[in-house]
C-alpha cells in the first residue's frame, strides 16, 4: 500500500532522444495513468501517432508496448523503465521482424 502512495502520476506529455547507430532522433510520448493502467500514444519524428497497449505503471516502474511497420513487417517494441521525479528512464527492445538492440533513452516532462 505504501507504493502505490509514493507512485507518481505520469500522466502528461514527455520527450527524450532515441540514438540507433549514428543516428538520433526525438520521440515524444503522451501518457495517461489511471491507478496501475498506462494508456497513450508516441509522436515519432515522421509525424505519426501510434496507440501504446498493454502499458503498466507499479511503483517506480513503467512499461508498455508500441506496434508498427518497419518495411512492410509487423514490430512491437517493448519499453521497460523506471521514474524519478520529472524523468522516466526506459529501455526499449524490438520483437518480430526487425532484431534491433536494446536501446536507452532519459524522457522528461514537457508538461
Amino acid at each position: 500500500m505504501a507504493t502505490a502512495a509514493l507512485a507518481a502520476d505520469i500522466t502528461g506529455s514527455w520527450t527524450g532522444a532515441m540514438s540507433v547507430g549514428d543516428n538520433s532522433f526525438n520521440l515524444t510520448y503522451n501518457f495517461k495513468q489511471e491507478g496501475g493502467t498506462l494508456t497513450g500514444s508516441v509522436l515519432t519524428p515522421s509525424g505519426d501517432t501510434l496507440p501504446l497497449s498493454e502499458g503498466k505503471v507499479d511503483g517506480d516502474k513503467i512499461s508498455f508496448a508500441v506496434k508498427t511497420e518497419m518495411n512492410g513487417e509487423a514490430v512491437k517494441f517493448v519499453s521497460k523503465g523506471t521514474i524519478k521525479d520529472e524523468e522516466i528512464t526506459i529501455t526499449t527492445k524490438s520483437e518480430g521482424g526487425h532484431d534491433l538492440p536494446e536501446t536507452p533513452m532519459t524522457l522528461k516532462r514537457t508538461r
